[in-house]
């Protein structure tokens, strides 16, 4: 797939890393144009963009910035009329132990609704930096999974393809609003890494039939 990541912080690098592993063409921009650069020359396949007119063409658009940039950073690439773009934000507290959007709406739901062209499905959200870039099998040799919830059946299928391409189980999450479900995951996840002391080696599951 041709897929533009949107920022090159730890969860951006993680995503260009496995990406480029996978073999997807690969296109990073970052508000700081020399990172996105450093980040691109250590991987085969992968060129670092300015962000105006970067979405032309891509099949997915990685929003990997922190929620309070996420809206700018999608305006700033160009026309996502029929885009797919994948939220992993998380509307975090500044002390990342709470959320500052949740109950009646989620942070991918606002999203969606300043970029309504494009068809936004949330995933990715709940897994740690360190668990994408060391790829999908857990230190328990259990296999990390994605959780995706989106509104677009079409746009959900290369969302649950892009990550089992990159070695992850899937799990559909339902519609869009369910982010309001797995944006709180997310913030339950990263109380047992940093609160409970439990390292960023962590990722939820559901298990059973």
């Amino acid at each position: 797939m041709q897929v533009l990541v949107i920022g090159a912080g730890n969860m951006g690098s993680a995503f260009v890393k496995q990406l480029s592993a996978a073999g997807h063409s690969v296109s990073v921009t970052a508000r700081d144009a020399a990172k996105a650069a450093a980040l691109a020359a250590q991987y085969p396949g992968v060129k670092a963009v300015d962000a105006a007119g970067a979405a032309d063409g891509k099949d997915v658009v990685v929003l990997a910035t922190a929620y309070a940039d996420a809206v700018s950073a999608l305006q700033s690439v160009g026309n996502l009329q029929g885009r797919l773009v994948v939220d992993i934000t998380n509307p975090l507290t500044a002390d990342y132990m709470g959320l500052t959007v949740g109950h009646s709406t989620s942070a991918a739901e606002e999203i969606a609704k300043a970029v309504p062209s494009a068809h936004v499905v949330k995933a990715f959200n709940t897994l740690f930096a360190q668990v994408l870039a060391q790829g999908a099998k857990l230190s328990d040799g259990n296999q990390a999974t994605v959780f995706y919830a989106g509104d677009a059946d079409t746009a959900k299928q290369t969302v649950k393809a892009l990550a089992e391409s990159l070695g992850f189980a899937t799990a559909d999450a339902g519609g869009l609003k369910n982010a309001r479900y797995l944006e709180p995951l997310a913030g339950l996840n990263i109380y047992f890494g940093y609160g409970a002391g439990r390292g960023t080696g962590v990722a939820p599951a559901w298990v059973g039939a």
